[in-house]
């Protein structure tokens, strides 16, 4: 088959289907090159999420106007996570060029990945070279070395570009340090020259053969696991949604499930079908649905969770706020999970809760949505994790109502930020103000374990160790829970402390629990409350006033 000399709409549909495909393809992958250990929404996944949203948003379009604005809108509303927003400018560049073509050739090529650089950076408060952005720039200045980008082959064009992209991606480990440290390149370069490729593969229609050291490495791992031992037994998460779905697509559905879980109950008819698994992998079952269709009205309930008495508040449906917050003039939504937090939040006065925090990254679509269904006009999203916050920050900008974004990155700091909180009679930006200060006035950290072999500023960390966490930043690693709650306590208390909070969860252990509050008491003269929490995944959550 001879080279593309254009890309027309359905030709860019396929680049943003194929893109998509490499993208689940190799998600673990990306996931596995982050160097941080923790927990948390991966690249890989984000990324993934993201593009799913895109390709759902672009089945429809017809002209290359309203491909344009599907490729925007759904990068934008799908986003998740940091790698997912700075994706989603990316995309939304490309858009933004293509939407005044009738067809996409070399020069509107040129200009798309120029135009997406720019984007790209602008999105970025501090830019770090070495990183996705580094990798799209210098494709881009690849892509615009030819003398007259009209009179060149567009397969040409995309192969020098995707070529420099690949050798950017291996640069990165020596412009960013931490890179060349844990042995890896950038997650979200990664990422990105899987886009590089499917451009490439689509006017080609060649397969483009991927670094095998980068991308084959993890499918390796994961061939080794005999198939026999697989257990679905003991599965975590009850994952339940709506989903629009076809037949065909709907069948299709069903087998991927089978893959991943038990408990498998999908009825309903017409196109509307109500689903229901419990399955280790939350991100794999929400994913299967936006393949087939539209899942909504997404839950997800950690089984090891589930008391009768708290069944609300793992459904944000059924959430209800207190009745003297319920209209408040300043209205609250935070992000979190698990049952015992989620009533906290509820007791502080919050309006409405977003399921989600570590792998569970919330959608800019999510986020938006809640923040709408709060009768406040003037609102304020607690995002409760880092990774959400530059996904919570785009909110006012997509919203008639005033949204502001409070960044709080743990749920400890949400939980401070709520203290404060008084919503009638002060303007938002007086309540916001009220709660940061409140946030800098309470030292906080987390508890969890390592999911990935890593370097850390504090000492090489591998798979299974437990971390405390200051910040955000790995203070603490122990091969033990109890020393690394009590490494994390020693750290965070100091002789002027009045009260320690110690918000448990489902991985938390009694005995533990109870030493370090014995330490505590032994060490300082101050007061300790133990709260169940009910998260999973960190098993304790701290906070010192």
């Amino acid at each position: 088959m001879a080279p593309k000399a254009t890309l027309k709409v359905e030709g860019l549909k396929n680049v943003i289907q194929r893109f998509y495909e490499r993208l689940h393809e190799h998600r673990e992958a990306l996931n596995r090159l982050n160097v941080y250990p923790v927990p948390d929404g991966d690249t890989g996944t984000n990324m993934a999420l993201t593009v799913a949203s895109v390709v759902d948003e672009v089945s429809g379009a017809e002209t290359m106007e309203e491909l344009s604005t599907a490729i925007a809108h759904g990068s934008l509303m799908g986003a998740r996570g940091n790698s997912g927003v700075i994706l989603s400018q990316i995309l939304r560049g490309l858009a933004d060029t293509f939407r005044s073509a009738d067809t996409v050739g070399t020069v509107q090529i040129v200009d798309a990945f120029d135009r997406a650089s720019v984007a790209a950076y602008e999105a970025v408060m501090r830019p770090v070279e070495g990183t996705i952005l580094t990798v799209l720039r210098e494709s881009a200045e690849a892509a615009g070395q030819a003398d007259t980008p009209e009179g060149e082959d567009l397969s040409d064009l995309l192969r020098r570009t995707y070529d420099r992209a690949e050798v950017s991606l291996q640069n990165t480990p020596e412009l960013l340090p931490v890179l060349k440290e844990a042995g890896v390149v950038d997650a979200g370069g990664a990422g990105l020259l899987l886009l590089m490729a499917a451009f490439l593969e689509e006017v080609t229609g060649e397969e483009t053969i991927l670094p095998a050291e980068i991308f084959k490495a993890v499918a390796g791992v994961i061939a080794e696991v005999p198939g026999d031992e697989h257990d679905i037994s003991g599965l975590r998460y009850e994952v339940m949604y709506f989903l629009e779905a076809a037949d065909e697509p709907l069948a299709v559905f069903k087998r991927e499930w089978m893959e991943i879980g038990d408990s498998i109950v999908v009825v309903g008819g017409d196109g509307v079908y109500n689903c229901h698994i419990h399955t280790d992998d939350i991100g794999e079952a929400v994913e299967a649905g936006i393949r087939a269709g539209r899942p909504f009205r997404i839950q997800v309930t950690d089984l090891l969770d589930q008391a009768e008495t708290e069944a609300m508040h793992h459904h944000p449906s059924l959430f209800e706020p207190l009745p003297a917050f319920a209209a408040a003039e300043v209205g609250v939504v935070a992000v979190t999970v698990g049952g015992g937090i989620v009533e906290m939040f509820r007791q502080l006065g919050v309006q409405a809760v977003v399921v989600g925090g570590q792998t569970m990254n919330p959608s800019t679509e999510e986020l938006l949505a809640a923040a709408e269904a709060v009768p406040a006009k003037d609102v304020i999203v607690l995002p409760n994790n880092k990774n959400i916050v530059p996904v919570a920050k785009q909110l006012d900008a997509l919203s008639e109502k005033h949204i502001v974004c409070v960044p709080t990155r743990s749920v400890p700091e949400g939980l401070a930020a709520m203290v404060s909180y008084l919503p009638s009679g002060q303007p938002v930006g007086d309540v916001a103000a009220a709660m940061e200060s409140a946030v800098a006035d309470v030292s906080s950290g987390e508890v969890t374990r390592a999911v990935r072999d890593s370097s850390t500023p504090v000492g090489r960390v591998s798979e299974g160790d437990w971390m405390g966490l200051i910040g955000g930043d790995v203070a603490v690693i122990e091969p033990e829970l109890d020393d690394a709650l009590t490494g994390l306590l020693a750290r965070l208390v100091s002789g002027d402390a009045e009260i320690v909070t110690m918000i448990v969860g489902v991985d938390a252990d009694r005995a533990v629990t109870e030493a370090a509050r014995a330490w505590l008491e032994e060490e300082y003269p101050l007061d300790v409350e133990v709260v169940d929490g009910g998260q999973p995944l960190y098993p304790y959550l701290v906070s010192v006033e």
